[in-house]
């Protein structure tokens, strides 16, 4: 069975319960432990620790809650990069394992960087823009089926930093894009010749070997 009642225990004087990570308490004598640390950033908050459970001929005599200790607690922040290095409310996390999300509109620049300037021990850190660009419907395939690899780029650049790219920024992708196209063409024109080379050497090789034969 998935579970049981904590009824099924009736009768036992303490039953100690594990895997769960939360301490909890289903019954005066039927508890989970949890976990002496965290485990992900879905347990901020949580107080962890063990149940020193002191047992006597009667039974449990006490139950004494014993916090664990916990060399740095985790702390999830959400809000815009400058709002979040500039909010004195914080002060508590700059000590704590972090994990940041970002709703500028725009992503920023360096952003992790910047976070650790003050939250030394940012460990994740997600975007979530608010008022950026919508994604259009669709598989990837088919919103990029006939578009130029130019296009392509500005809109992976569009769909990273929740804005369109710049003249400065296409300028930059076009002149990319030309010297790939100019090396490949190079590339393909040194095979063709290292392949006529080859042949004209097979060639001459197999006229040789026809002249020793007659």
């Amino acid at each position: 069975m998935a579970a049981v009642p904590a009824t099924t225990f009736a009768g036992i004087d303490y039953v100690a319960l594990g895997h769960l990570h939360r301490r909890q308490q289903l019954a005066p004598s039927v508890r989970y432990s949890g976990s002496p640390l965290a485990y992900s950033f879905s347990e901020a908050g949580q107080t962890k620790g063990s149940w020193l459970v002191t047992l006597g001929a009667g039974g449990v005599e006490s139950v004494q809650d014993v916090p664990a200790p916990v060399p740095r607690p985790l702390a999830v922040l959400r809000g815009e990069l400058d709002g979040l290095l500039r909010d004195p409310a914080l002060a508590s996390a700059e000590a704590a394992w972090c994990q940041v999300t970002l709703t500028d509109p725009e992503r920023p620049r360096e952003a992790m960087r910047r976070l650790q300037t003050r939250f030394a021990h940012t460990v994740e850190l997600r975007f979530a823009p608010v008022g950026g660009p919508q994604r259009s419907a669709g598989g990837y395939a088919a919103r990029m089926s006939g578009r130029s690899d130019l296009d392509v780029c500005c809109d992976f650049l569009s769909h990273v930093r929740s804005r369109t790219a710049d003249d400065d920024e296409i300028a930059v992708l076009r002149a990319a894009w030309q010297d790939v196209r100019r090396l490949d063409a190079e590339e393909i024109g040194a095979a063709a010749a290292r392949a006529g080379a080859r042949a004209a050497a097979a060639s001459t090789r197999g006229g040789r070997l026809l002249e020793a034969a007659g």
